[in-house]
């Protein structure tokens, strides 16, 4: 099943459906076990944590046989992001570039309209992109126009762990949207990364909910099997669910003394 439920974007064919954030981990020497048992293919990274400069601190002498996926944290316009994707293509982190232009300091919501900005560039420039946004049905139809390689909506604010809060908003993304559909941001229990994937989103994206945990290695493979459930249900196909009354799992005909007179 796993071989042949293959999930492909920006021309890459990947088995594993969770993609792995890489901030706020106690330590980046918990980061090589994390990722290996969450059986990620797709690791993303803050730009201004590579630095060749201090091998101790460059996370990317910490992540291994992954595709690496920069993100433009910390940019609050296009313009922004763009120069940080450019950044990053000349560090020799190569074509993929996660969109996140934020310039709400409170809730740290995504402006969706600069975002498109930069997609827009970066995909006439060569990039495999995908934008981070609120999710949003015209901007999701805008960036899938513009070229983005996928579409990734938050679940919650981002670093809340609060679950499907835009669980109903996803849903119009995943019906709706052409390109695949990556649930990204306050994702904090395995559960809930089911849920998003029996919904029919196309992968996940955690990061907090893995590196805040007790046990970061043990989360990470707790999501990696929730995500691996949840897909298999979507393929499935779950049962309809009734709207009101009950339904007997089985016949309430043919029992033993059916037809017989109770004396």
């Amino acid at each position: 099943m796993e071989e042949k439920d293959l999930f492909k974007i920006g021309g890459e064919k990947l088995t594993s459906r969770l993609l792995l954030g890489t901030g706020k981990f106690a330590s980046n020497k918990e980061m090589p076990e994390a990722i290996k048992a969450s059986g990620t293919q797709l690791v993303t990274v803050a730009l201004r944590r590579a630095d060749k400069a201090f091998p101790e601190e460059n996370i990317l002498n910490y992540i291994k046989e992954c595709i690496l996926m920069p993100n433009t944290s910390g940019a609050r316009t296009a313009e922004e992001a763009i120069r940080i994707a450019h950044m990053a293509k000349a560090m020799g982190c190569g074509k993929w570039i996660k969109i996140e232009v934020i310039s709400d300091n409170r809730y740290l919501m995504p402006d969706n309209i600069e975002t498109i900005k930069a997609t827009e560039v970066l995909v006439r420039e060569g990039f495999t992109v995908l934008p981070y946004i609120s999710p949003d049905l015209m901007t999701a139809k805008r960036l899938a126009d513009a070229g983005a390689a996928a579409v990734m909506p938050l679940a919650a604010p981002i670093g809340s762990n609060r679950g499907l809060q835009t669980k109903e908003l996803i849903r119009i993304l995943i019906n709706e949207i052409d390109v695949p559909i990556i649930v990204d941001a306050g994702i904090g229990k395995p559960s809930q990364a089911a849920e998003s994937m029996e919904m029919g989103a196309a992968a996940v994206l955690v990061n907090t909910a893995v590196a805040t945990a007790k046990n970061p290695v043990l989360m990470a493979e707790a999501f990696c099997l929730a995500v691996k459930a949840g897909r298999k249900a979507y393929l499935a196909g779950t049962g309809r669910v009734l709207s009101a009354g009950s339904s007997a799992s089985s016949p309430l005909t043919g029992f033993l003394h059916d037809g017989e007179k109770i004396k």
